[in-house]
């Protein structure tokens, strides 16, 4: 089954990290039919996401996200398209959460 590796950093802190993972799982549910389980711990969250054809997870960090997914046979011929869907969709919402962590710059 083709995978969907997705990393974003990012200067939210939990709480606020919390409320765009909620908004991206509600998101999921309405736009893709998805059943979405959101587990909260103390230092992170963890948002399980399923449905028929796809199974992952996104884990909820103070100054990270990070999204894996496994896709079926069927939507895997699609797994550029969905892995380009997806991030827009996290990228905006993190946009309107605030500001994603700038990256370092190469040393020369």
């Amino acid at each position: 089954m083709p995978d969907i590796k997705i990393h974003r950093e990012h200067t939210l802190g939990l709480a606020k990290a919390r409320k765009v993972a909620l908004k991206w799982a509600e998101d999921a549910e309405k736009k893709f039919d998805m059943e979405c389980t959101i587990l909260e711990g103390e230092l992170s969250d963890t948002v399980e996401f399923k449905r028929s054809g796809v199974n992952g997870q996104l884990i909820v960090a103070p100054d990270h996200f990070d999204l894996t997914a496994k896709l079926g046979f069927l939507l895997g011929a699609f797994s550029k398209t969905i892995e380009s869907e997806i991030e827009k969709n996290l990228d905006a919402l993190l946009a309107a959460g605030g500001k994603p962590a700038a990256k370092k710059a190469a040393k020369k």
